[in-house]
């Protein structure tokens, strides 16, 4: 009880001024990549919970919301599931530049439906369409969704790619592909560790090296008409419930 005493008041000292002694205020609307789904309704609840501040988040495809960003759909925060998108957004003058933090890493995993005998070792040129059976591999669509990006670029590096690029289902977004396993509905997927990890239906057949792909990275920023309570919101992420939050679930905590 003491320690939520504590952490109530530092997260109270982090919000402007006369925010905490109404105890109400603007809330925070979060655009995130739909990989971050559970470990941020988590940590939201967690927020509103110490400082009486609402966090609205809205999951997607990284891609998607960055165009929904551009078109001039509403948020506070963009947290990305890679840097590519957050540039995006920069260089279209649409974030507060001062406000871009890396965040997060995270690994991508090869997995199979729970109950599936498949047994894959990822090395150069191993045989990955061979184990389809004639099935197809789900991931995010290579050409806009990270999580297909970073496949794509680990296939091409393991030599496997070509093999492959007209086998996928190229779903909208990690969870999409994550779905279609566990299902059953495709033999094998590529997603992130922090997915396989959420969803019972699936199995880790083995994980990338990471020097196979991508270094995979999650910035955080802050859009041009943020309200005063996203800086509030990032720096409780970055914070000790943020970190222990983020572990838990199985990111890798960059800051």
């Amino acid at each position: 009880m003491l320690k939520k005493c504590f952490t109530a008041l530092a997260l109270l000292l982090l919000l402007p001024s006369g925010a905490a002694a109404t105890g109400q205020g603007t809330q925070v609307t979060v655009f995130a990549a739909a990989s971050l789904t559970n470990v941020l309704q988590e940590l939201g609840s967690e927020y509103t919970a110490a400082t009486g501040y609402k966090v609205a988040f809205s999951f997607a495809a990284t891609s998607m919301l960055a165009r929904q960003i551009e078109s001039g759909a509403h948020a506070d925060v963009f947290f990305s599931a890679d840097q590519e998108w957050m540039d995006y957004l920069d260089q279209r003058g649409l974030l507060q530049k001062a406000s871009r933090r890396n965040l997060l890493g995270n690994r991508l995993a090869l997995v199979a439906p729970a109950d599936s005998k498949i047994t894959l070792h990822i090395e150069p040129n191993f045989a990955l369409l061979a184990a389809l059976h004639g099935g197809r591999l789900a991931t995010g669509d290579p050409d806009s969704v990270p999580v297909g990006k970073y496949a794509r670029s680990a296939l091409t590096t393991l030599g496997v790619w070509n093999d492959l690029a007209d086998r996928l289902v190229r779903a909208d977004n990690v969870r999409t592909a994550l779905a279609f396993v566990a299902r059953g509905e495709a033999p094998l997927g590529i997603v992130y560790v922090t997915d396989a990890k959420i969803e019972p239906g699936v199995r880790i057949v083995d994980v990338f090296p990471v020097n196979s792909h991508l270094t995979i990275s999650y910035p955080i920023a802050m859009i041009g008409t943020a309200n005063d309570q996203a800086a509030a919101f990032i720096e409780f992420l970055r914070g000790p419930a943020g970190t222990a939050a983020f572990e838990k679930y199985g990111f890798i905590v960059l800051h």
